[in-house]
């Protein structure tokens, strides 16, 4: 059935090391500890920086593209927007070559690098929106003696609040759960994240069997994190895309 016969949080325990080395060995993991709270922690700065930097320099290019006029902008958009058929997998290596050369392996600067400026359909969605803004309020800003950088910051960013907050959401949970590029660049102790952490940790069992039990109930604890943004911030997110519609 759906409830067990014996519920228990061991698991749960074991995987936040709450637990002796005999009682995690009982419960069929290996004794190792981990550090779960460590490692939640460089989730947190792994996905929070991509998410805040991610919108901040796409905002800035969507803007450039949308009010900007500039030679070859209209190629250079059509070159970034033709950026969306290549598959994300096609771009790991070289950027992992790259960020080797810069020796950057093992530093949050290269795990972050190429998601805040590789982004294409970031700076497409953004466009998009900066584009739906009434020029007739930029113009009055404008006679108003706001300059370049306040006009972005004082008077657009305000009323595309909705759309920059959807991507800040959505590249923080897909940063959260990301596992393959954190576990090319990032298997030192000090930029581990979870999600590395947490295969790392399944296959610590001492009779060479995957640990399930430990796995399912570290997933089930990372979970936690996005629940409680989305749960704070998800009504925010609504009324936000409403008033911009509104607007």
């Amino acid at each position: 059935g759906l409830v067990p016969d014996h519920p228990t949080v061991i698991n749960f325990l074991r995987v936040l090391g709450l637990t002796s080395q005999k009682e995690a060995v009982a419960a069929g993991g290996s004794g190792a500890q981990v550090d779960f709270l460590r490692y939640l922690l460089n989730s947190v700065v792994y996905s929070g920086l991509i998410a805040v930097l991610q919108t901040l320099f796409c905002a800035m290019a969507g803007y450039t593209f949308a009010r900007l006029r500039f030679p070859g902008r209209d190629l250079v958009f059509g070159i970034l927007v033709a950026a969306l058929m290549v598959p994300p997998i096609f771009t790991v290596l070289p950027n992992f070559v790259l960020v080797k050369d810069l020796g950057w392996l093992n530093t949050f600067v290269g795990m972050v690098a190429p998601s805040v400026l590789m982004t294409p359909f970031a700076v497409f969605f953004l466009r998009q929106f900066f584009l739906s803004v009434p020029r007739e309020v930029e113009e009055a800003a404008v006679l108003d003696g706001v300059g370049p950088w306040g006009l972005f910051w004082r008077v657009v960013m305000p009323m595309t609040r909705g759309p920059l907050l959807t991507i800040g959401l959505t590249t923080t949970v897909w940063a959260w759960k990301d596992y393959l590029w954190p576990l090319l660049t990032g298997r030192e102790e000090q930029t581990r994240v979870l999600t590395v952490a947490l295969g790392i940790f399944q296959q610590q069992s001492p009779n060479a069997q995957p640990d399930w039990t430990g796995l399912m109930a570290g997933s089930a604890l990372s979970v936690l994190p996005v629940l409680v943004l989305l749960t704070l911030l998800g009504r925010r997110l609504v009324e936000s895309l409403n008033f911009t519609g509104m607007k």
